[in-house]
């Protein structure tokens, strides 16, 4: 996909306030610079979009959960609005965590133009890995005007998440054709001092009903199961063990800065 003139793009983009589709004309004298510890701008996002691919991936280190009408996927990366318990102070993502490609795909995004005829290239011009040509390291667009390789690299991926993005969708509507999906909520039981404790609900979301699972018919479970698909549903169903070790490491965060706060 090229590049393309500046046209008005539409829709809410997560970590994107002001996207711009990328040209030769406006962004031509641009470039990226290497930062060792880029993701302040994941910092805010307590969920993170997910595509049916990472799961595997993403089932070690988030639970994983459905939301909205369309039963998307989310990796949930904190207990709090506004807080991503994998991101670091300093910008640096939590070690041994699985990065989601939603984010390693920013600054860059495919979006919808007003017209809603077709996908654009866009960045987030505000984003701090961008810097004028002559202080970066690689720029944008060569000496002729032509994508640098980093660029077609960085559109390349974006394509290739938009296909998964797509297949995700396919896979959520599987699911709910066949009804698994059941609502359910996260709570946690925190201490009190008295020695009691009090039931504290974290999130209400959609997941995989076992139980719908178990009742399907043996060759809707073996085509499940030849598709993928099976595996896929027992890595959410896997994933959502980690709801007790967020909320271990949200009390961890917390306690750290009130020790740092005395």
């Amino acid at each position: 996909m090229e590049p393309t003139q500046a046209d008005p793009v539409s829709g809410s983009l997560l970590f994107y306030t002001t996207p711009e589709p990328l040209s030769r004309e406006g962004h031509g004298g641009l470039g990226v610079r290497r930062l060792d510890k880029p993701f302040h701008f994941a910092a805010p996002g307590h969920v993170v979009p997910l595509t049916v691919a990472e799961f595997n991936f993403a089932a070690t280190s988030y639970p994983i959960i459905f939301a909205g009408p369309e039963h998307m996927p989310l990796a949930v990366t904190g207990i709090n609005p506004g807080q991503n318990l994998f991101v670091n102070e300093d910008g640096s993502y939590v070690v041994g965590a699985y990065v989601p490609a939603y984010v390693r795909r920013y600054p860059f995004v495919l979006a919808t133009d007003d017209a809603q005829e077709r996908m654009v290239v866009c960045i987030e011009r505000g984003a701090d890995i961008f810097a004028d040509k002559k202080d970066a390291d690689t720029p944008l667009f060569d000496e002729k005007g032509e994508p640098s390789e980093y660029t077609v690299g960085a559109i390349k991926f974006c394509e290739d998440f938009e296909t998964e993005r797509r297949r995700t969708e396919s896979f959520a509507k599987l699911l709910g054709d066949l009804d698994l999906f059941e609502q359910r909520d996260a709570t946690f039981n925190f201490p009190n001092q008295d020695g009691t404790s009090q039931a504290v609900k974290l999130a209400d979301y959609f997941a995989v009903s076992e139980e719908k699972l178990a009742a399907l018919p043996a060759e809707k479970l073996a085509e499940l199961r030849d598709s993928g698909a099976l595996e896929k549903i027992y890595n959410h169903l896997t994933s959502l063990v980690g709801w007790d070790r967020l909320v271990a490491i949200a009390s961890d965060t917390a306690a750290r800065k009130a020790g740092v706060a005395k």
